[in-house]
């Protein structure tokens, strides 16, 4: 297999994991969230710090630095106008998940301490989820517009 052919394999598998977990964990996140049960969601909001560490974080850096190797080798103009688009939602999508994760972090530590002291959610919880929710939206669809730019390349 040659240089490009692995290399557009790794991003692709990468964007996979990034795309994946992020949906994944935030579905599993707002399903629990729902249930109100202070046990569960504590479990699941650390669960969902750790998969966005472990996964989304390392998959989140694998991407630009694969794009950026295939895009060298592609032979394609870095500056062309498909490509700064995907490099701008890229970037909101990156930001919204670096607020996200702080989001996370409060709620996990506020049901953890709710669970402990067997006391209900606090208002701080459903505050920073009601964030944690509006801003996976745009992050959510930025990606989906990346995916259709790195498979369309229009113009380019």
């Amino acid at each position: 297999m040659d240089a490009y052919l692995l290399l557009k394999w790794v991003h692709i598998l990468s964007a996979t994991v990034l795309f994946g977990t992020g949906l994944g964990t935030a579905a599993h996140l707002w399903m629990t969230h729902r249930s109100g049960s202070v046990p569960a969601i504590a479990a699941a909001t650390a669960n969902t710090v750790r998969a966005d560490w472990w996964f989304t974080l390392t998959s989140g850096l694998v991407q630009p630095a694969s794009g950026a190797a295939l895009i060298w080798l592609g032979g394609h103009d870095p500056f062309a106008p498909w490509l700064s688009v995907a490099y701008a939602l890229y970037a909101i999508a990156g930001s919204c998940w670096a607020l996200v994760v702080a989001l996370q972090i409060r709620a996990r530590d506020l049901a953890q301490e709710a669970d402990a002291s067997g006391q209900p959610l606090p208002r701080a919880y459903f505050i920073a989820m009601r964030a944690w929710y509006g801003l996976g939206w745009p992050a959510f669809l930025a990606l989906l517009a990346v995916f259709w730019l790195m498979v369309a390349k229009p113009g380019g």
